[in-house]
């Protein structure tokens, strides 16, 4: 820890860049990442009432078992800053992380796997501006690898299930243990107590589609009884984690599309998939009315071969009943990743419902939703 790699640095701002450097330069003179024995403002920090990764498979936040996981895999299922963090051993910048100074009573767990770490009672208030602990919640919680990367010797820390890295251990904390586990807060979860653990999430599953302006088709799931939670993003092309700009250009070949969190005890993929061939035109190459380009193309991102399979047969059925003119050209694509899309477009519709788009495009799709699924929409 306390090591700004150059991953990092190129993420940041010339002018923020700039005047962190030199924060961060000071404070390193003046304390070296040591322990100041000045009390820290109390913070509380807000969080979920459970932990839900439906997209993670190998998450638990009560299986022990050894992970063997390639980074491959890892790279598939994890947010682009813990798998940074996690796999590659990446640092986020000091101060920033959101349990540096955090003091609610709790557990963290690992944020990769979800193995659980550390308790609150076992964190101190540390002047390095990364979350410190005393000591680990059990001997198997955290593992340790020698480090010597970056002209140093240090002691890595590992998380015990899945390998991946949480940050350093150092000699400089405070009794009875006299350790300093310098932890990062993007690889961290917590839960407050009083909580009850997501023990299973067996009966939630999550599709990607893509039916014009993501504007529109979140407003309308978002009202389907069954459905938990849905996200704007984009998917498919050939750019990581792209921008709205880019992926409006056009040349990303990305999509803008939602990510579906449903509970199939509830509401099924083909009546997912039932809402979503009648609130677009599935017919249109891509486009959706006025707007068009292949970022607005309809498609489905399929992440095994039921939702394939599942896909490929709604639309057979629909083609043989003739429901469309036209031919379906809806693409059916292997979902590689989801890459969610700035807060200002998470719900949309809900904060912006005056504006003219809103009421000249979404109003009335949604208005035809709330119609023709009346029986299916949350109360």
């Amino acid at each position: 820890m306390c090591i700004f790699t150059t991953k990092m640095f190129l993420k940041m701002k010339n002018r923020q860049l700039i005047l962190n450097v030199l924060l961060f330069a000071t404070s390193f003179l003046f304390s070296a990442c040591g322990q100041s024995k000045k009390e820290l403002p109390m913070k509380n920090v807000a969080e979920n009432n459970v932990i839900s990764k439906p997209n993670n498979p190998y998450y638990s936040n009560t299986d022990t078992k050894k992970l063997s996981v390639t980074n491959e895999q890892w790279k598939k299922v994890l947010d682009d800053d813990v798998y940074a963090v996690s796999r590659e051993a990446d640092t986020e910048r000091g101060f920033t992380g959101k349990y540096w100074d955090a003091t609610t009573k709790g557990t963290y767990y690992c944020a990769a796997c979800g193995n659980k770490l550390f308790r609150s009672q076992q964190k101190f208030a540390s002047s390095c501006g990364w979350p410190s602990f005393f000591e680990q919640d059990n001997k198997n919680s955290v593992v340790y690898k020698k480090d010597v990367t970056h002209g140093m010797e240090r002691i890595e820390a590992l998380c015990g299930r899945c390998d991946g890295h949480l940050g350093h251990l150092f000699d400089d904390g405070p009794e009875p243990t006299g350790k300093r586990y310098c932890m990062n807060s993007i690889a961290l979860d917590f839960i407050p107590d009083g909580i009850a653990l997501n023990k299973t999430n067996d009966n939630l599953e999550t599709i990607v589609l893509g039916g014009g302006c993501y504007w529109c088709v979140e407003a309308i799931y978002e009202n389907l009884k069954g459905v938990k939670s849905v996200v704007s993003g984009f998917a498919g092309g050939t750019v990581k984690n792209p921008t709205y700009e880019e992926v409006s250009s056009g040349y990303t070949g990305a999509a803008e599309v939602i990510e579906i969190t449903y509970d199939k005890n509830v509401v099924t993929l083909d009546q997912i998939f039932e809402v979503f061939f009648s609130v677009h035109d599935p017919t249109t190459l891509n486009r959706q009315g006025a707007d068009e380009g292949t970022q607005y193309r309809s498609a489905i991102f399929y992440k095994n071969p039921e939702q394939l399979a599942s896909a490929k047969s709604i639309i057979a059925d629909l083609t043989k009943s003739m429901s469309f003119t036209n031919a379906i050209v809806t693409t059916l694509e292997p979902l590689e990743k989801f890459y969610i899309a700035d807060d200002y477009h998470q719900d949309y519709y809900a904060n912006n419902k005056n504006a003219g788009y809103c009421r000249a495009v979404i109003l009335p799709k949604l208005e035809k939703f709330e119609k023709v699924f009346k029986d299916r929409l949350k109360k």
